[in-house]
């Protein structure tokens, strides 16, 4: 039975940061794509940031770029992202989700499984 488990969400003031961590178990880590994603109250889920099996190749939406780094410990099983210099406008549920295809890191659609996801608040 594949699980990824979120952890690292809070409530932080603007500017600060947070580090959210992915656990996955259940499947041979190594052999997929890692994506995060976000979807705030009243919107669609949206692409954050996503890091290929070896980690040689990462992905950024332009909202996050620079403030956002995206890494991942294979023999932990493990995806991060730090976020850095939050915004009010960042607030969301942040899940992460595995893609065992190697196009469409983008799409929501080609991602095999997903973590119930981590509250991230940010006050202004």
């Amino acid at each position: 039975q594949v699980q990824l488990v979120e952890s690292g969400g809070g409530l932080v003031q603007a500017g600060g940061s947070l580090r959210l961590s992915c656990l996955a178990s259940g499947l041979t880590f190594s052999n997929y794509a890692m994506g995060w994603f976000r979807q705030a109250p009243g919107k669609e889920r949206e692409f954050v940031a996503a890091i290929s099996r070896s980690g040689g190749s990462i992905w950024y939406a332009d909202s996050v770029k620079g403030r956002f780094t995206i890494s991942r410990d294979n023999a932990k099983n493990t995806v991060y992202l730090q976020m850095n210099s939050l915004k009010a406008e960042d607030t969301a549920v942040y899940h992460c989700a595995a893609n065992l295809s190697p196009v469409g890191i983008f799409d929501i659609k080609k991602y095999d499984y997903w973590g119930q996801g981590t509250q991230v608040t940010v006050s202004s």
